[in-house]
């Protein structure tokens, strides 16, 4: 595979991860890179960013698999969608 080609996929790739209507961990995601950054990559200090995305991951993909089960698309709610429902239930519930 040429660099070129590469280059596209993994630039497809980073939009897709970066994509707040696909991935609705990005702020934990973030939160959790900056901590290893600050603590110089030691991932003992950053357990609980680690969980809290975990958390997170977790709860939407159970939501994204009751979706695909009642037939309701897209089978993961758009970033407006997902406020709304964070709304409802008073915040996040992870």
């Amino acid at each position: 595979m040429s660099n070129p080609e590469l280059q596209v996929r993994m630039d497809k790739t980073v939009r897709k991860v970066r994509n707040q209507d696909s991935n609705p961990c990005i702020e934990e995601s973030d939160a959790s890179q900056k901590c290893l950054s600050a603590y110089n990559y030691d991932s003992s200090m950053c357990s609980a960013y680690f969980h809290r995305y975990k958390n997170c991951r977790k709860y939407w993909h159970s939501v994204m698999l009751q979706r695909r089960r009642d037939g309701v698309r897209p089978d993961m709610p758009t970033a407006a969608d997902r406020q709304e429902m964070l709304a409802a239930m008073g915040g996040k519930p992870y």
